[in-house]
């Protein structure tokens, strides 16, 4: 498993209402991670991405700029053990 990551992240600013979690799953797909993104009552968008170092940082690099209509402010990102547990990227409700 050398190489490979797990990131919890959440994503602030303008960032629901402008398919920002179908944004984050594309890029997550094409990118082979792993993991789901979700709403957050208070605005946010939260995300765990499983999968290559470098394939988690093209995610998380695409998260700062968002889709049309977005506007990120922050990111925090916890890293965390890989687990190897997660399933297909998927949105989660």
């Amino acid at each position: 498993m050398e190489g490979k990551v797990r990131a919890h992240i959440t994503i602030e600013g303008r960032v629901q209402g402008v398919c920002f979690r179908a944004f984050t799953r594309d890029i997550a797909r094409r990118s082979d991670v792993r993991g789901w993104v979700k709403n957050l009552p208070n605005g946010d968008v939260e995300a765990v991405l499983e999968g290559a170092k470098k394939d988690v940082g093209v995610v998380i690099a695409n998260c700062y700029k968002g889709p049309p209509g977005s506007l990120v402010t922050n990111i925090s990102i916890k890293w965390e053990n890989y687990t190897g547990e997660a399933e297909p990227f998927s949105i989660t409700y």
